[in-house]
């Protein structure tokens, strides 16, 4: 299913492609090659001083059905509901200080949001979709896998292959086709002082 954004010009149509669907297709696993593309784009990011503080940990469903059940358990049960078939879980964590110094790291987080964008839109760029969560539970995440106190839990990822819309109902349904939207221009970006649209 194709849902691009409806922008007010054009833009890359990657970007535009890019979107968080939730209908995924059981049947078919991320390839560990797809996998090291994906986790290479990331890599790529740009970050202060070169620092890199992203942390991923990937859970594949079809390799290591245990260890993916594991990491599913933590998510809130609306997640669970529908992330329950895609092939990938992705924890996106970051360190808080920087490797060169051991002193905090207040980018951390900035930076490894350029990571995981750069993870998304490679996703798209290979039929992939990724949908990035808010909803788990970090408490269990470093309990169950040994996470360290130092890194910050950002978000869990889920990526797969989208399914055919035809394969799913209900809410379900409704989300997936609903119309994707985004506020206008002038409210977000402004032009020479602060609460100035840019349009």
């Amino acid at each position: 299913m194709q849902k691009p954004a409806i922008t007010q010009v054009p833009i890359d149509p990657l970007i535009a492609e890019r979107w968080s669907g939730r209908a995924y297709d059981p049947t078919k696993p991320v390839s560990a090659e797809q996998q090291l593309a994906l986790l290479e784009a990331a890599r790529w990011a740009p970050s202060c001083f070169g620092d890199q503080p992203w942390r991923f940990v990937v859970w594949d469903k079809h390799a290591d059905p245990v260890n993916w059940q594991r990491a599913y358990d933590c998510l809130v049960p609306g997640n669970q509901s529908w992330a329950q078939h895609a092939g990938l879980l992705i924890l996106a964590a970051a360190d808080t200080l920087f490797t060169h110094n051991g002193k905090p790291n207040r980018w951390h987080g900035y930076d490894t949001g350029a990571a995981m964008e750069n993870l998304c839109l490679q996703a798209t760029s290979m039929g992939l979709m990724a949908h990035q969560m808010g909803g788990f539970d970090g408490d269990m995440l470093r309990a169950e896998f040994g996470i360290p106190e130092q890194i910050s839990l950002m978000a869990m990822v889920s990526v797969g292959y989208p399914a055919d819309i035809a394969t799913v109902t209900g809410e379900l349904l409704e989300r997936e086709t609903a119309p994707r939207t985004r506020r206008a221009l002038g409210e977000l970006f402004f032009a020479g002082s602060w609460g100035t649209p840019i349009v």
